[in-house]
């Protein structure tokens, strides 16, 4: 079992404010969730009575997820939250009963926001709104980003900021990777400690996209990364010194590990992720689906259908299908379902076909090896990294080969026949990630401790990170 951090008390001399970037707003990734939890979790154990913000587009489902975290919109004004009973509703209900209730209702309010909006247009055009009337009167509570946005004033307030793992800095989400590089260039110039944990960086070939983290990157105080092959290269192409630079593997595993079952499983799980960003033909999903059901039927088992992002169903309207007409087939975990139900409904599979990085994820730290399904040079990097980091376990089938139908088959009997050698292994390795991830929250911590015990002037102050440990 992975060692477990000592809680430290340094930090409570004053009231602590954590704000975290965790890079998916609208929370409906289950993979981001899991790094989300472990996180929070994190953070109380070491320090219980910090105030833990998370930026979010969805305050009420924050609240339901995570009740000790406070959520921050990422708007001109956003703030650090205010108590009140109403906003514990969610969190006493949890996600499963709070969640459709609040779909329904975020529906109902957005169409009522736009009808407002524009009633109100012509009235806006004269007068400001209540939070830039707040601005011009306390202009330095609000800083200005890079393209003339505005940032949340509660990074101000912060004392560390944390930009959490996810695969957000690419080209394929090139919004994403600015504003949070936004956030952090605020942090670093205002002496307030930022780190990155967990992080997957790259593909980057965009020219704006590299001339902005070459500015911003090697000024925060250290970024771990979740894989070997490609993210420690391209950040010190990028200016990052390599003493700033860790590998952890990813947050999430930790979370999939604690859910793991004492036997291998004996069904098949199942995820096609189709998206801009991953795109697969209609004619290679019918191929996909039917070799799926056709090894199900060889060994007997069940399959499973492991839903991770519900951004827009995708997870959802891309697999199901490929499971209907086969007589043995698990229920799908409802869309408010939190990341550890996802993670155990991984646990009783024997090997896992996926199309999404975290199902792989949640799988490999469970000992169940994987055939990972890929179209994109995004997604040959992020399932190449995570073999790397597990050593075995991962067989990447590319769908745009001609001869897809051999490959995904072979794979497919290959990952089943050899699931029982491959486990121990696995298991070891994902022990090995959560003790460096642990590490790497420690040594974010310390930064945090050494702020606290300076004399209140220089509470800000950049700190040169101590060596970490190998």
């Amino acid at each position: 079992m992975a060692s477990s951090e000592a809680p430290s008390m340094s930090a409570d001399k004053r009231e602590l404010r954590i704000l975290l970037e965790n890079g998916e707003y609208w929370l409906s990734n289950k993979g981001d969730l899991a790094i989300l939890d472990i996180t929070i979790r994190r953070i109380a154990q070491r320090w219980p009575s910090a105030r833990i913000g998370v930026l979010t587009s969805r305050p009420s489902l924050l609240r339901a997820f995570e009740p000790d975290a406070e959520p921050v919109n990422y708007l001109p004004g956003g703030e650090w939250s205010k108590w009140n009973r109403l906003g514990r509703v969610p969190g006493f209900f949890g996600p499963t009963v709070a969640g459709p209730v609040l779909r329904v209702s975020v529906a109902a309010m957005t169409r009522i926001e736009r009808l407002v909006r524009t009633a109100a247009a012509p009235v806006r055009a004269v007068k400001p709104s209540a939070s830039e009337s707040s601005t011009a009167k306390n202009p330095a509570r609000v800083a200005l980003s890079r393209d003339g946005g505005r940032l949340p004033n509660a990074v101000a307030d912060a004392s560390l900021v944390i930009a959490i793992g996810g695969g957000y800095l690419a080209d394929v989400d090139k919004f994403q990777t600015m504003r949070t590089l936004d956030l952090l260039e605020y942090a670093v110039t205002h002496r307030i400690p930022a780190v990155m944990l967990g992080q997957g960086i790259g593909p980057i070939h965009d020219p704006d996209l590299i001339e902005r983290a070459a500015a911003v990157l090697p000024k925060v105080d250290f970024i771990a990364v979740r894989e070997d092959r490609r993210g420690p290269d391209l950040l010190r192409s990028l200016g990052v010194r390599s003493e700033h630079i860790v590998v952890t593997g990813d947050d999430a595993v930790e979370l999939a590990y604690s859910t793991r079952r004492q036997e291998l499983g004996t069904d098949i799980g199942v995820c096609l992720r189709v998206a801009d960003y991953a795109p697969v033909g209609a004619s290679v999903q019918d191929t996909v689906g039917r070799i799926v059901r056709g090894v199900a039927a060889e060994t007997g088992a069940m399959l499973v259908p492991l839903i991770v992002s519900e951004h827009d169903s995708e997870d959802r309207r891309s697999t199901l299908p490929l499971l209907t007409g086969f007589p043995a087939v698990a229920r799908p975990l409802g869309r408010f379902a939190r990341a550890r139900a996802v993670a155990r409904e991984v646990g009783r599979c024997r090997i896992v076909v996926t199309g999404a990085y975290h199902v792989a994820v949640f799988a490999l730290s469970q000992g169940i090896p994987v055939v990972a399904l890929s179209t994109s040079s995004y997604y040959d990097d992020k399932f190449g990294g995570l073999g790397s980091m597990f050593g075995s376990g991962i067989d990447v089938v590319r769908l745009d080969r001609e001869d897809v139908d051999d490959l995904l088959t072979r794979a497919m009997r290959n990952a089943w026949d050899t699931a029982h050698e491959a486990r121990s292994v696995l298991l070891a390795r994902a022990v090995e990630q959560i003790d460096a991830s642990r590490l790497a929250f420690a040594r974010a911590a310390e930064l945090v401790e050494r702020d606290a015990t300076a004399p209140r002037e220089t509470n800000h102050r950049r700190i040169e990170p101590p060596t970490f440990p190998k």
